[in-house]
């Protein structure tokens, strides 16, 4: 077996994994960094969407459980969710 062969069978593998790695992996690990690091910095009075679409003012914050305001001002309602159903936060709240 020529020393040629034996170095591109040692290659194309490290080649493989280093392609996933920059393609699939890395990206996937910085997202998830931007979405733990909004989780933790949500505070009372944010405005935010879950992900099952609920739209809501943050009322109040415990350990890992949030209680919600949606609905109108003469229709208000409340539901406690997980911070992790965190969506997105469309306002924070400035104060």
């Amino acid at each position: 077996m020529p020393a040629g062969d034996m170095y591109s069978m040692i290659i194309m593998p490290v080649a493989m994994i280093a392609i996933f790695y920059f393609i699939l992996i890395r990206p996937q690990r910085k997202k998830d960094k931007l979405v733990k690091e909004m989780l933790s910095q949500l505070v009372v009075g944010d405005k935010i969407i879950t992900i099952g679409g609920i739209h809501g003012k943050i009322t109040s914050i415990k350990d890992d459980d949030l209680v919600l305001e949606t609905g109108s001002a003469q229709d208000k309602s409340y539901i406690k969710i997980c911070r992790w159903a965190v969506r997105e936060v469309v306002k924070p709240f400035e104060g």
